[in-house]
């Protein structure tokens, strides 16, 4: 960890640096998932109470199902993200910064019963208080870090100019090498540019 941030390599050899995201904000991000499946719940209850005692068990089996299935399938097919993460800019990836998959958010999401005991989120908080990278059971279990989507500066647009003659002549390669490194210029960051610059 340096400067609240952890270095990872990957095989390729790419350098990625992840910020662990602390319990305060994830703690709202938790708030803003419980609210959004309050709604869907007080929703499905005014639907259900037409359908009698039938309706009743429908409500508690899709209850069960957005319950458990909510986080898991937001942080599958939406890049490590409930719409709580989203909102605050958090993804869920594995500890070596890729994506997680089923069994990493089953996993995790499983054990959140865990870190609720023996009262409201405290074993989960005491966990994060003394890990360094802020990881609850869940998370130390399956693998995974809850880290800060890092917001990508947009890069103005580039003034027309007159072209101008090279003080010297390039050859093919040299010129077809320029190309290539311009078409990638809004894909690399700026110090990587001129470094190939």
């Amino acid at each position: 960890m340096r400067d609240g941030r952890f270095a990872i390599t990957t095989p390729e050899g790419v350098r990625l640096l992840l910020t662990p995201a602390g319990p305060y904000s994830r703690a709202f991000a938790w708030v803003i998932d419980v609210c959004i499946f309050g709604a869907i719940a007080w929703v499905l209850a005014i639907v259900s109470s037409f359908g009698g005692r039938t309706g009743h068990g429908i409500y508690l089996v899709l209850l069960f199902v957005l319950y458990w299935g909510y986080p898991v399938v937001g942080e599958v097919y939406f890049a490590g993200r409930t719409f709580g993460k989203k909102m605050l800019g958090l993804r869920v990836v594995r500890v070596d910064g890729l994506p997680v998959g089923w069994r990493e958010s089953s996993l995790r999401n499983l054990l959140l019963v865990v870190d609720f005991m023996p009262l409201m989120y405290a074993t989960g908080l005491l966990c994060m208080l003394l890990d360094l990278r802020f990881r609850r059971i869940g998370d130390i279990v399956a693998n995974t870090q809850v880290i800060y989507d890092e917001v990508k500066a947009k890069r103005g647009a580039i003034k027309k100019v007159e072209p101008m003659a090279a003080p010297f002549p390039l050859t093919p390669e040299q010129q077809r090498s320029l190309i290539d490194l311009m078409e990638r210029e809004k894909s690399i960051p700026h110090a990587r540019l001129l470094e190939l610059a």
